[in-house]
């Protein structure tokens, strides 16, 4: 649709928006982020802040054709970094098991990979904005 008319559906972007919510919410209770059990239809804590963009104004009509191919340098450092989550999401448990405590590190850690990853769906696969999303765990 953008590439051909321009357009960017606003049902499509509700239905993308509210699938990477759900996605969030799971996310985030795996990595041990929220104790409540992810909701398929409520909103929860983690919350998605995307705005819909105007595609005849804010998006370049071809960059959709090889938004993808842009962000296969993120997608290789994330594959590492989603990696050594993983691990850490493991000492993150035995942490909270044995101190009661969540680590600020490593809680950081992963929430910069999360937000990492949503910035890059959001350029690549979402096609809601045409930065180029930085290489760092960061806001």
């Amino acid at each position: 649709m953008i590439v051909v008319r321009r357009k960017y559906p606003r049902w499509w972007f509700d239905w993308n928006v509210a699938l990477l919510g759900l996605q969030s919410r799971i996310a985030a209770y795996l990595y041990l982020l929220r104790e409540e059990y992810p909701s398929t239809d409520e909103q929860q804590a983690v919350r998605l802040a995307v705005r819909y963009p105007d595609a005849s104004r804010d998006l370049s009509r071809w960059l959709p054709l090889v938004k993808w191919l842009l962000a296969i340098p993120h997608l290789i450092v994330l594959s590492v970094l989603s990696a050594a989550s993983i691990v850490t999401v493991v000492l993150s448990w035995f942490a909270v098991v044995c101190t009661g405590r969540y680590p600020r590190s490593l809680f950081d850690f992963h929430v910069g990979v999360l937000r990492w990853h949503y910035r890059v769906i959001a350029y690549a696969f979402l096609l809601v904005t045409d930065d180029y999303p930085p290489f760092r765990l960061a806001a």
